[in-house]
């Protein structure tokens, strides 16, 4: 059987930090952080809620970021 391998750490940052940035500097702010995936989404956007390593999300408003997560 082979191993299960071990996923890559999370960058260490606080994903509240980016309520209330404009999307533009929140995106900016998290790829300096390390995340390789920025995803920005329209409040009340459908999307599938699988893990996904390395992954930010941001539900943004009028161009203002007003939640966001990992994964």
């Amino acid at each position: 059987m082979a191993p299960i391998p071990t996923p890559p750490a999370q960058p260490d940052d606080t994903p509240q930090s980016y309520v209330g940035l404009d999307a533009e500097t929140a995106e900016r702010q998290a790829r300096a952080r390390g995340w390789s995936t920025v995803r920005a989404l329209a409040p009340g956007t459908f999307i599938t809620m699988e893990f996904v390593g390395g992954r930010i999300n941001f539900e943004v408003d009028a161009s203002t970021v007003t939640r966001c997560w990992v994964g």
